[in-house]
């Protein structure tokens, strides 16, 4: 079963408007990044009780925290950042999620192009103590494959998840950023998908700056969803289209769009077989 949400400030910074495009397509979670072009991480407590009543008000709720724990330099002093996650912690628990986004870090500042062995074992440890707290807190942490972290690639996703060995740690599947940097999706799921739990939704075509609709791209999402569905997933799948571009921060589709992007992928679970719960 595919219980559909949202990065919401796709649609627009503005909560009301996020929400009122989701429930126009049926949607009725949002994975919570940001809100008034503020990170979740960044908002003060009156902005977190509004949203907290604006979600109750109109029957929304939130699938994870979208948080940008991870996306920092391996070398950068861990203990704020430590900090900060347990800030993530809190609010997932605040806002009645079990489920928190995350990264596996940057290299070190100059060094993009540099082998990641010298800072593997740092990647790791650094993932198993969130995963470790994550677990006592009851949460469950999905990684993302994102552009330049240590876990972009099939073969280092991979790794995070079975070298930290916890049930807390889980992948957060993306294929449009597999071809963005690249690499084939096909492996990046075929390798993952046993330690897999969370799914965005983004298609893309390698050298574009933009994403496409979902099933229009190079990140052969029928195929993931065709074997999820054969393997009885039970979870969200999350659109993120960026349809009119992204960045480390976030990405832009537009209230016009968003639906448009919601029933490409619809199209996709009704042909391989898929079902969604409202």
């Amino acid at each position: 079963m595919f219980t559909l949400s949202a990065f919401a400030d796709e649609i627009s910074p503005e909560p009301r408007e996020q929400i009122a495009v989701l429930k126009s397509a049926n949607i009725r979670h949002i994975e919570f990044r940001s809100i008034h072009k503020t990170n979740v991480l960044k908002l003060d407590e009156i902005q977190i009780r509004e949203f907290q009543a604006l979600l109750r008000d109109e029957g929304m709720k939130i699938s994870a925290i979208g948080s940008p724990i991870g996306k920092s330099a391996i070398d950068a002093p861990f203990e704020p950042h430590f900090d900060l996650f347990k800030k993530a912690c809190e609010l997932a628990h605040l806002f009645n999620t079990p489920n928190i986004r995350v990264f596996s870090y940057y290299p070190p500042e100059g060094e993009w192009n540099q082998d990641w062995a010298p800072h593997r074992e740092e990647v790791i440890r650094r993932m198993r103590l969130k995963a470790e707290y994550a677990a006592k807190s009851q949460i469950v942490l999905f990684h993302e494959n994102e552009h330049r972290i240590y876990g972009d690639t099939p073969d280092r996703v991979l790794d995070v998840l079975t070298s930290v060995n916890l049930p807390s740690l889980r992948g957060a599947y993306d294929a449009a950023n597999y071809v963005h940097d690249g690499f084939d999706p096909v492996e990046g799921w075929e390798k993952t998908k046993d330690l897999t739990a969370h799914l965005h939704i983004k298609d893309w075509t390698h050298g574009e700056a933009q994403g496409r609709l979902a099933g229009h791209g190079e990140g052969k999402i029928p195929h993931s969803i065709a074997d999820a569905v054969q393997r009885g997933y039970d979870g969200f799948a999350v659109l993120e289209p960026h349809l009119r571009g992204g960045g480390p921060t976030g990405g832009i589709t537009g209230p016009d769009l968003f639906p448009v992007a919601v029933e490409a992928f619809r199209q996709i679970l009704r042909v391989c077989g898929g079902r969604e719960r409202f």
